[in-house]
């Protein structure tokens, strides 16, 4: 046997076993979604899509999913930068500690949320003395969905900053260039691609996001009732068509970011 036709049969074989796992774990679970959606389709669709609860459910989910992206934009860009520029004592505990909400089970990730922002709590009794309550409200909700979407922005932009060579900004130094204006023309460009993935991938999974808020929320209608909470509601009722089409909607608004967001880094991969 030939070297070509074994990097036939290799390729062949590895096609197939993606294609196989495509299909049986992403293509056809979206496929039978919108099968099911689509009974409705030209009967009642819009009107269990556009009821007040689930559009409420739907902002809820979407200003909360927005508020902890942008937090964690911020907040994950700098820890990113610390981890990569600066040694310190504790430094690889603190990087071992950005992927506790991977490991950590959702369910338990809002007990202990909920133990924490509690009025009696060691975060949650400040916060109760100046007013303000976490607990069984849309700032609960967010708290949870920065919990466990905190990691992607950290973790998308760290390779990026370990590759950027630091001759780089030393050029851009030695040719007068300031230190903000070096980050912003040198290294900037360079980052916002994983930038924008990290936080396209922490919005995503906010908005996914249901076994902590569950804890953490008071899960009332039109309160801070979220999208999955909705569909898992609608499941335990036997409202199958309502949650279909609940979670039709959702993967359409997903899927729509994700095309938009690519279509922004095509354009600056293009540029």
């Amino acid at each position: 046997m030939d070297i070509d036709h074994m990097r036939f049969v290799k390729t062949h074989w590895t096609w197939l076993f993606t294609s196989s796992y495509l299909l049986f774990m992403l293509i056809l679970p979206i496929c039978s979604l919108l099968s099911m959606a689509s009974r409705a389709l030209f009967q009642d669709f819009w009107q269990l899509a556009t009821e007040p609860v689930a559009l409420s459910a739907y902002m809820v989910t979407l200003s909360m999913a927005s508020l902890a992206a942008l937090f964690n934009g911020a907040f994950g860009f700098l820890l990113a930068w610390v981890l990569v520029r600066y040694d310190f004592p504790g430094k690889k505990l603190l990087d071992a500690a950005v992927d506790l909400p991977f490991a950590l089970p959702t369910s338990v990730a809002g007990l202990t949320l909920a133990t924490v922002y509690s009025p009696h709590g060691w975060i949650g009794q400040a916060l109760a003395q100046a007013g303000v309550q976490v607990l069984f409200t849309r700032l609960g909700v967010a708290i949870a969905m920065v919990f466990v979407s905190f990691p992607f922005v950290v973790r998308t932009l760290q390779p990026v900053l370990q590759d950027i060579e630091v001759e780089l900004e030393e050029v851009a130094w030695s040719l007068g260039a300031s230190p903000w204006k070096t980050f912003h023309r040198v290294l900037l460009p360079s980052l916002m691609p994983a930038f924008t993935t990290g936080m396209t991938l922490a919005f995503s999974r906010a908005i996914g996001e249901y076994g902590s808020i569950v804890v953490v929320a008071s899960n009332m209608p039109l309160k801070d009732l979220i999208a999955p909470v909705l569909i898992f509601q609608n499941l335990e009722q036997y409202e199958y068509t309502g949650a279909t089409v609940i979670g039709t909607v959702v993967l359409l608004m997903s899927l729509a970011l994700l095309l938009g967001v690519n279509a922004i880094q095509a354009r600056q991969r293009h540029r």
